[in-house]
């Protein structure tokens, strides 16, 4: 015999969804921040207990919510790599 709960729910129109905001402020931040103001073109990135590609995904979204031109996160070998 199956009893099904009651759940409560609203629905309401909108004409469109908001374009995703991404935080202030990050703490991966301060990494891209040393990779700008240093003079090396490419770095390799370790962070404790970050895998190399999490570490990738997360290197890409503060770029693209900063608007950085002309910086690039790769993974070669599970090794991050930040290029200029």
């Amino acid at each position: 015999m199956n009893v099904m709960s009651e759940v409560r729910f609203n629905l309401t129109p909108v004409t469109e969804k908001p374009s995703r905001r991404y935080r202030k402020g990050n703490k991966y931040d301060p990494i891209l921040d040393a990779f700008m103001e240093g003079t090396d073109t490419l770095v390799t990135i370790k962070v404790e207990s970050k895998d190399a590609n999490y570490l990738r995904t997360q290197l890409n979204k503060r770029i693209e919510a900063r608007g950085l031109r002309g910086v690039k996160v790769s993974v070669v070998n599970n090794v991050c790599y930040l290029e200029k």
